[in-house]
């Protein structure tokens, strides 16, 4: 029997103190340890958020195989926060792949991601190693509603939707420093390393040897034809969109082999919804220099303040529609995203036992089981509309 159930890498970051201070006031059962590089630093935030004295501190070095295969021994599953990932985390996902170690992270970088699959997917299915990658607002939210509209599709009509359109209708908040230190990471490697840029602009790069039909780009403003508003693009887009066809292709399919997705974001209708998507599409701040850096965040009070709301639209080749909704009840970035990933962590080791091994998507792998325990604990609504 391990010693723990989950070890929380990061756990001296701005997300990973968020990821602890939510795992202390809920009453699970499991062990879990605060993980990171400096034993001094994780022993400063375990005093500063109030968490027991006795709670375990391992200290993990990502670049040291030994302190990997050291921690593999130790824990049931590794929830980490330390991106970017493709700087940070092929290491520890190698080691929990070949371990049979379950694995959830923030991850929205698709070209990495793609490289862990092609590499480790197979060893995840013989150790039994359930790796689910992007269990943040990057993409739970998103890959989630999709699911529950086509249940819902399914249900009321007996086919899936073959076109949906997600649509942010509110987003209060802001990216995370971690989120925009993996996208200034992400577009150094697509001008360094060749064949990242055709990743990147893929919408199948997630699917090994299934590509669908053309996808829309989305990339620019225009008139939603279903809303009759102006739309704006998303710029956390071209991860959700990458997953969302993931966990089709590894539901073999069941929304359809024809099946096309876009997001974007909702600004609302005549001249001033025009003039509102304009400056999103030429907005650059992302790549900016004066983003939050990996560590800094919001106070508590501006993460109490977030919110967002999304809107999914699915039509069948019928003509036949449904509406589903998903709501959250804290900043994207940090207040929800903390709460989604420890509960997609719970999820996995005491809700989907069944998921076999491999390199799943939040959906695919715990589905309805996670809808459940986000809206029960996490501050997230699932609606019908």
């Amino acid at each position: 029997m391990k010693e723990f159930d989950i070890v929380v890498h990061g756990a001296t970051g701005f997300t990973g103190r968020l990821v602890i201070e939510y795992l202390l006031k809920q009453s699970t059962g499991l062990r879990w340890a605060m993980g990171g590089r400096s034993a001094s630093k994780l022993a400063a935030v375990r005093d500063e958020v109030g968490a027991p004295a006795d709670t375990p501190l391992v200290v993990i070095d990502s670049e040291d195989p030994a302190s990997l295969q050291a921690l593999m021994t130790r824990t049931r599953l590794v929830l980490t926060t330390v991106g970017p990932y493709q700087m940070y985390g092929s290491g520890l996902v190698k080691a929990c792949a070949e371990a049979g170690v379950d694995y959830v992270d923030l991850c929205g970088e698709p070209a990495w991601m793609r490289q862990m699959i092609d590499a480790h997917h197979a060893a995840a299915q013989a150790s039994g190693a359930r790796i689910v990658f992007s269990c943040g607002f990057d993409s739970i939210p998103f890959d989630l509603g999709v699911l529950m509209l086509q249940g819902e599709m399914q249900q009321g009509f007996g086919s899936p939707a073959s076109r949906v359109r997600g649509r942010v209708r509110k987003m209060k908040g802001t990216f995370s420093g971690g989120t925009a230190a993996s996208f200034k990471a992400t577009m150094a490697a697509a001008a360094s390393q060749p064949g990242v840029l055709d990743l990147l602009k893929n919408p199948f790069s997630l699917t090994p040897g299934f590509t669908g039909p053309k996808q829309p780009t989305a990339h620019k403003p225009m008139i939603d034809e279903v809303l009759e508003v102006w739309v704006a693009p998303f710029v956390m887009a071209t991860i959700n969109t990458r997953n969302v066809h993931r966990s089709n292709f590894l539901l073999n399919q069941a929304w359809g082999a024809d099946f096309v997705y876009d997001e974007m974001v909702i600004t609302g209708p005549g001249d001033k919804g025009q003039a509102m998507a304009e400056a999103i599409a030429a907005d650059k701040s992302m790549s900016g220099a004066d983003v939050l850096k990996p560590g800094e965040g919001p106070s508590r009070a501006e993460r109490d303040a977030g919110s967002y709301d999304v809107l999914f639209i699915g039509h069948n080749t019928a003509g036949q529609t449904c509406r589903v909704s998903v709501q959250g009840d804290r900043d994207p970035g940090y207040g929800s995203t903390s709460k989604m990933i420890s509960e997609a962590a719970i999820c996995l080791l005491q809700d989907a036992t069944q998921t076999p091994g491999g390199i799943w998507t939040p959906a695919s792998s715990m589905g309805k089981k996670l809808i459940d325990r986000l809206q029960a604990h996490a501050g997230l609504t699932f609606r019908v509309e």
